[in-house]
């Protein structure tokens, strides 16, 4: 019987829920990079997504960080996964860390809004991955540490400080201590702590009423929002200026304004 794939992908209307599913501890190797980097990077040339959930199976861990037995495979300055094998893409020999950014980027720069759905326990890279979402609701039982410290290895601050602010990521970087759900909410990183049998529908929740919105302002405005978020208020605003022109050309602008003032639900059309 075939491998099941690291990476399931399931449409529910006009929202993709992509999981996370490399028992035990859906640790990422360079195959689960991959997957999820594809998965993602498909909806931009797909008018029947307007939102994403990323989740991963199970009920206790959300993922485990990078896969330490794959990274000395991933890194062999031969090419090579094993002794006598193919060379493989000659990019990723020479810079062993691209398969792990475009995995991230796919999710930053995803052509729709990500909300992730944080199941249990998230680690390293896979704190990474829930700072590369958009929205982020979580489980009561849910909780994230950067323990890279604790093996001998550093990582995931940038990632971190988007996700919790400067100090409390300096905190987990330097102790390896557990952040808590109810401690994610405080800070502003979560949406909503809710119960673990309510975190899918929670998070679907969410992603359907972007959905609901014009799909074209949709994305315009995750795109918008990724550039400005790095600019000074002048510049930042400037931008949003431009692309509130962009999106007001297309005709599903105009049929978002009369739908509001009909009172009625919109039809968009792609246009």
């Amino acid at each position: 019987m075939a491998d099941r794939p690291p990476v399931q992908v399931d449409r529910r209307g006009r929202v993709a829920v992509v999981t996370l599913d490399r028992p035990p501890v859906n640790a990422l190797d360079s195959g689960a990079f991959a997957a999820l980097a594809e998965a993602f990077e498909s909806f931009g040339s797909d008018r029947s997504i307007s939102a994403a959930v990323l989740t991963a199976a199970g009920d206790r861990i959300f993922c485990g960080g990078v896969d330490l037995e794959d990274s000395p495979r991933r890194m062999r300055p031969d090419g090579r996964q094993e002794d006598g094998g193919p060379q493989g893409d000659p990019r990723d020999q020479l810079d062993s860390g691209a398969i792990v950014r475009r995995c991230f980027w796919s999710i930053h720069d995803c052509a729709v809004p990500v909300v992730a759905a944080l199941n249990g326990s998230a680690v390293g890279a896979g704190v990474a991955l829930l700072a590369s979402c958009d929205l982020l609701v979580a489980s009561s039982a849910a909780r994230v540490a950067l323990k890279e410290i604790n093996v001998g290895v550093l990582g995931g601050y940038r990632h971190a400080q988007r996700l919790v602010g400067g100090w409390k990521a300096r905190r987990m970087l330097l102790t390896g201590d557990w952040v808590a759900a109810d401690e994610l909410l405080r800070l502003g990183a979560a949406e909503e702590v809710v119960e673990p049998d309510q975190l899918l529908p929670a998070a679907l929740g969410l992603a359907e009423r972007i959905a609901a919105n014009s799909p074209i302002a949709v994305r315009l405005a995750k795109e918008s929002a990724n550039r400005v978020e790095a600019l000074d208020l002048h510049d930042g605003y400037r931008l949003e200026q431009d692309y509130t022109l962009r999106v007001s050309r297309f005709a599903d602008s105009a049929e978002a304004r009369m739908a509001f003032l009909e009172k009625r639900s919109p039809d968009f059309v792609w246009e």
